[in-house]
């Protein structure tokens, strides 16, 4: 019986309850703001910033994004790798497609 009340599913079912609980009595008990037209504008530290004449985007954040992750995987990969030489030809492999893969990131 214990085995059951420790499964995974059954935890986070509960864990969710008790959030889900938490959500509704703090909502209850929070502050209800006025609606007012800047609430919904970005935040910018209280100045009305004048408009931009670039067009802003997030492709190089994404591109960022990605060589970041691509780079964090090589180095949990290649610090997982085992001490033998076959495997460090492996990895050697692997650091010249990751260094291929970020000088196109970085290129585009």
């Amino acid at each position: 019986m214990s085995n059951i009340i420790l499964s995974v599913p059954l935890v986070f079912l509960f864990f969710l309850v008790i959030i889900f609980l938490g959500y509704i009595v703090f909502s209850s008990l929070s502050n209800k703001g006025l609606d007012h037209e800047e609430k919904y504008l970005p935040y910018t530290g209280g100045q009305h910033l004048p408009p931009s004449e670039s067009k802003q985007s997030y492709r190089t954040f994404f591109r960022l994004g990605l060589l970041f992750g691509i780079v964090h995987v090589a180095a949990l990969i290649l610090a997982t790798l085992p001490f033998s030489w076959d495997k460090h030809q492996i990895g050697l492999l692997y650091l010249i497609g990751i260094a291929i893969s970020a000088f196109v990131l970085v290129r585009i």
